[in-house]
């Protein structure tokens, strides 16, 4: 536990002090989380990442992630996308030249893996270029709801051991789900109610309806992940972070909850 409260502290100080900072320098780390997220799935496959389809797949990722195409090629806003299409054509033609080693079927897991990873953080800094609020407010989100799912399904879990998912994650019950979601509901409100100024004016309804569904959201995200880590037989998907596991667990709800924000106007 001593080690788990240590690692969030110092994680966590480095990550909300380069947010705050924004502009290249939170550019640089959403760079690095990429990097190691897609790591953390090749060493699942058991792939390496400076393999053909590794390279390939962690340029994709990073080139819809990030504003690279803008920067360095002069392209429009659809640069990154462009850029990631390139790379999977690259990763195409590899069929062409592997005299039948390499299909079609191999090239799936390394483009699912970067459009995964890439369109999750293109979304989180997307949104911190808008707002550092919105970003504020699906941190609060998701931690409010993991952190009342886990108090309220240990407290009540003799009382409603109902699991929500067995199969995926042994531990999840679907009274921890509802806590979770119901936590959140708080949280978005006494934020919404500090900061009504800096946060998108969308209602009060409309809120409470957004945060049920962005902490649904997150739990679902988070449940795919523990699906993969399933699948392939492990714990946790790195070790990069003692006490928490590896970037894919930390980030898992957000690479979710973003692009859903996005994709309901918050930013």
């Amino acid at each position: 536990m001593t080690q788990r409260i240590i690692t969030g502290v110092v994680a966590g100080g480095i990550f909300l002090a380069l947010l705050i900072l924004g502009g290249v320098y939170f550019q640089i780390l959403v760079g690095l989380l990429v990097i190691i997220a897609m790591h953390e799935l090749f060493k699942m496959y058991k792939l390496q990442l400076l393999s053909f389809e590794g390279i390939l797949a962690t340029l994709a990722s990073l080139s819809l992630a990030l504003p690279i195409g803008q920067h360095f090629l002069g392209l429009n806003i659809d640069g990154g996308m462009m850029l990631f299409t390139l790379f999977l054509f690259a990763m195409l033609t590899g069929m062409v030249f592997s005299n039948g080693k390499y299909s079609f079927e191999d090239v799936a897991f390394p483009f699912l893996s970067a459009f995964y990873v890439g369109i999750g953080f293109q979304n989180l800094l997307t949104a911190r270029q808008s707002s550092i609020y919105i970003v504020f407010l699906a941190l609060f989100i998701v931690w409010a709801t993991d952190i009342g799912a886990y108090a309220v399904g240990r407290s009540l879990k003799t009382r409603f051991p109902q699991k929500l998912l067995p199969s995926v994650s042994p531990n999840k019950t679907v009274v921890g789900s509802l806590g979770g979601i119901v936590s959140a509901v708080v949280v978005a409100l006494i934020m919404f109610f500090l900061y009504s100024k800096e946060l998108p004016q969308i209602g009060f309804i409309k809120l409470i309806l957004f945060t049920v569904i962005f902490s649904i959201v997150g739990q679902i995200g988070d449940l795919v992940e523990s699906s993969i880590k399933r699948h392939f037989g492990v714990k946790d998907s790195g070790k990069l972070l003692p006490g928490h596991g590896g970037i894919l667990d930390r980030f898992d709800n957000l690479i979710f909850v973003f692009p859903i924000m996005h994709l309901l106007g918050l930013f």
